[in-house]
């Protein structure tokens, strides 16, 4: 049975059918009323064209169904615009056209992180200067390599390759690894350190540290290091537990005003 793309529109049994230009000269010499149904048939009757061109673009990243939703309406785009008697077909006015808007799309909607235009516009050739250059060579080429197939500079080529990356996010949902259970990347996520978050504050600390007396740092180990009461502390330098309050309190606002300053 012939489908309603492939069923000949405008002619009548025993004679050719129409070509799409004459279909659309027809299209735009008809009365308004009629004109936007032999339009409708001839983008019905060029579908498989805007399937075949989005299918050029597949596996790069976004389905198959929204490649071909763009290319229906780039179609509709062209036929609308084209203009039978100018010397171009229209399979040649109606290709570029959804290539165009297909390209457009990757470029507008295809990123997750969009880097500049001109780091988009030299993704799929650094893509296509690779595997090329992968064939010949035996091996991934260099950035150099690579940089010197394009014509372009090294750092060019540098900032394309790191914004691949970008392209398609991860969700945090996502297995680590085929086979692994129930494991996610969300499980390899850190969370907050304290002990990363002192880091600063004890370098800073370190040097008027060093400067306190030795029994001055003996009592501030033992109060924050070994967790002794203050009891305890009096016990073992052999002063009274006011006179451990005391020293603390001196020292640790001592110490202070010397970081603050």
């Amino acid at each position: 049975m012939t489908s309603l793309a492939e069923r000949p529109v405008g002619c009548t049994p025993g004679t050719a059918p129409a070509s799409v230009e004459e279909r659309l000269a027809r299209a735009l010499a008809a009365a308004p009323a009629q004109r936007q149904a032999l339009l409708d048939d001839v983008v019905v009757s060029q579908l498989g064209l805007a399937r075949a061109v989005a299918r050029r673009y597949r596996d790069r990243g976004e389905p198959t169904e929204d490649l071909v939703q763009v290319a229906n309406l780039a179609l509709v785009m062209a036929v609308r615009r084209y203009r039978p008697g100018r010397g171009v077909s229209f399979l040649a006015f109606a290709v570029p056209t959804i290539t165009g808007e297909l390209r457009r799309h990757f470029r507008d909607r295809g990123w997750d992180v969009r880097p500049p235009r001109r780091i988009q516009e030299l993704r799929s050739r650094v893509l296509a200067a690779g595997q090329d250059l992968e064939q010949e060579l035996g091996r991934a080429p260099t950035t150099m390599e690579l940089a010197q197939r394009l014509d372009v500079d090294e750092r060019s080529v540098r900032e394309t390759l790191a914004a691949l990356e970008s392209y398609r996010s991860l969700s945090l949902d996502a297995p680590t690894a085929q086979g692994s259970g129930q494991a996610t990347l969300a499980d390899l996520v850190g969370g907050p350190d304290e002990v990363l978050e002192q880091v600063v504050e004890l370098e800073a600390v370190r040097p008027h540290l060093a400067r306190l007396g030795d029994r001055d740092r003996h009592i501030l180990a033992l109060r924050f290091y070994r967790g002794c009461t203050q009891q305890e502390i009096a016990e073992d330098i052999g002063v009274t537990q006011m006179q451990v309050s005391r020293l603390l309190s001196q020292t640790l606002r001592r110490l202070r005003r010397q970081v603050g300053a």
